[in-house]
């Protein structure tokens, strides 16, 4: 019997990305892959969803002191072929980084290097304002340096006259829902290896 690859999702916020990939899981366009955890730094909806799916789910508190280092024991105790930040609000550390090194995948509302370390409407309300007329999103390794490891997919879309930030947001997450299960084929068929 092939191994599982083994997937763990790092989540703050909503997770609309994680629901994308959830339904290809749902639809066996993820065969193979086991999402083995979700790890969130507060109740969120995104772990509502993984609980929903009978995913083990685990809210550490990120106002305690220790909260780095719990973090580190439970993502290590899972065992990850491939962790998954979707929607993460936190700066992972040097140690956590070095630890799963080339295993870390995040998900950045840009093409990257363009607004790197902007979040969310931040960085559409950036883009606009500088008048770009394309804009997109970048799937990349995380390193210690924010924003800064090796881009893996990257994909663009045009912007529209009278765009706003929401509507910038919903185009380009369209592109991350379709792109971001596709990388983690990539990762499990060995196409993408270091």
């Amino acid at each position: 019997m092939p191994k599982t690859f083994r997937v763990v999702i790092l989540a703050s916020t909503r997770g609309t990305d994680f629901s994308a990939m959830l339904e290809e899981k749902n639809a066996g366009k993820l065969k193979g892959v086991e999402f083995v955890g979700l790890v969130s730094n507060k109740p969120c909806l995104a772990a509502e969803k993984a609980e929903a799916a009978n995913i083990p789910t685990f809210v550490l508190d990120a106002k305690s002191k220790d909260f780095q280092d719990k973090l580190l024991a439970t993502v290590k105790e899972l065992q990850p072929d491939l962790i998954c930040l979707v929607g993460y609000m936190r700066i992972l550390r040097e140690d956590f980084c070095k630890a799963f090194e080339n295993k870390i995948l995040n998900i950045h509302p840009s093409l990257l290097p363009k607004y790197a370390g902007g979040m969310d409407l931040n960085v559409y309300e950036e883009v606009l304002k500088n008048k770009e007329t394309e804009t997109g999103m970048s799937i990349h390794l995380v390193t210690p340096v924010v924003d800064g490891g090796a881009i893996i997919c990257q994909k663009s879309v045009a912007i529209a006259d009278g765009e706003t930030p929401e509507s910038l947001k919903e185009k380009v997450q369209q592109l991350e829902k379709k792109w971001y299960p596709e990388v983690i084929r990539w990762f499990r068929d060995g196409k993408i290896y270091f």
